[in-house]
């Protein structure tokens, strides 16, 4: 006879984490539509060609991490959980990485034309090296194991996504298109406690590991790292090297792949740090919000509150501080 259905009792914890994390994920909740992108047209009519085929391509590539995270890593992810509440928390990641794909396509609806639109998605769905991290990923979500699995998704949340993130960040910095710069700190925000809840409970399954299959795993996760930060330079020089900027990528993702180590409780590999970033680029992730409501134009029966401003410890989402905004 078969086992009968259990019903989800929050009431009823096995890891308190995962209560911190969902209620941590919705109430940071919100919606691309929300967001007056349309305001940012004039500094985009500003920007030169080459300025503009960057940030195409950039959040073309965004796209489509985001929707391989959304259709294949989460539910990858599910095969393997721990607890009920954690597929709770896993459905939530997986929603809003489908808001966050969409919201690039919100913010090509305004800033390009369909023709455009058409490059963007024909480039970015044939490009060797941006479709090599993609595939190389979602190798891992179909073929990997459990341990495996949980580290792609923490290097492509907390590491693959900042070659894309870098190019608003900076626009942000130099005080143009604040608007799509709302949108990516929505969405760093939301990365920060994906990529630290799969780093948690990919430690958990870990630590369970004997010292010898945990270095011998060690060592794929370095080797892992290597591998997607040789593809990364061949992207970022793809993408930068028109606009001189990818030497100053280059460092912004070293940086972060050691936060994408650190995520899974390993060492730093890189010595960069955040005093060797663009501080214009930090300075971006850190501006605080302009104070106009994003949802006033539905009316008073919908309002949230606006996005506080971020700094360099929320790339990292402590469980410790999970009152905290």
């Amino acid at each position: 006879m078969a086992e009968n259905y259990q019903a989800i009792n929050w009431n009823n914890l096995e890891d308190e984490i995962d209560k911190a994390t969902w209620e941590k994920l919705t109430e940071q909740f919100w919606l691309d539509t929300r967001i007056p992108i349309s305001n940012d047209l004039a500094d985009w009519r500003t920007l030169t060609e080459a300025d503009k085929d960057v940030v195409a391509k950039v959040f073309g590539g965004l796209t489509l991490l985001d929707t391989l995270q959304s259709q294949d890593g989460m539910s990858s992810l599910k095969q393997d959980i721990r607890t009920q509440h954690e597929e709770a928390v896993l459905n939530n990641i997986e929603f809003m990485e489908s808001v966050h794909a969409k919201s690039y396509s919100s913010i090509f609806s305004t800033l390009n034309t369909p023709a455009e639109i058409d490059e963007i998605f024909a480039w970015t769905n044939s490009n060797e090296i941006l479709q090599y991290k993609a595939e190389k990923i979602n190798h891992y979500y179909q073929e990997g194991t459990s341990l495996q699995k949980k580290v792609a998704s923490v290097f492509l949340e907390t590491f693959l996504f900042y070659s894309g993130f870098y190019t608003p960040l900076y626009w942000l910095g130099h005080n143009k298109l604040p608007n799509v710069a709302e949108i990516i700190k929505l969405i760093l925000r939301d990365e920060s406690v994906h990529g630290t809840y799969i780093g948690y409970k990919f430690q958990l399954g870990f630590n369970e590991l004997s010292e010898e299959e945990q270095a011998d795993f060690q060592t794929w996760v370095y080797d892992l790292l290597y591998d997607l930060y040789e593809n990364e330079e061949k992207y970022t020089h793809l993408l930068y090297d028109q606009v001189g900027w990818t030497e100053e990528v280059l460092t912004f993702l070293r940086y972060n792949a050691n936060k994408a180590l650190m995520n899974l409780g390993f060492d730093p590999l890189f010595p960069d740090t955040a005093e060797d970033v663009n501080p214009v680029v930090m300075n971006g992730i850190s501006t605080s919000t302009s104070n106009h409501d994003f949802f006033s134009q539905v009316g008073n029966g919908y309002l949230l509150g606006n996005v506080e401003a971020m700094d360099d410890n929320d790339y990292l989402f402590r469980f410790d501080d999970e009152d905290e905004e």
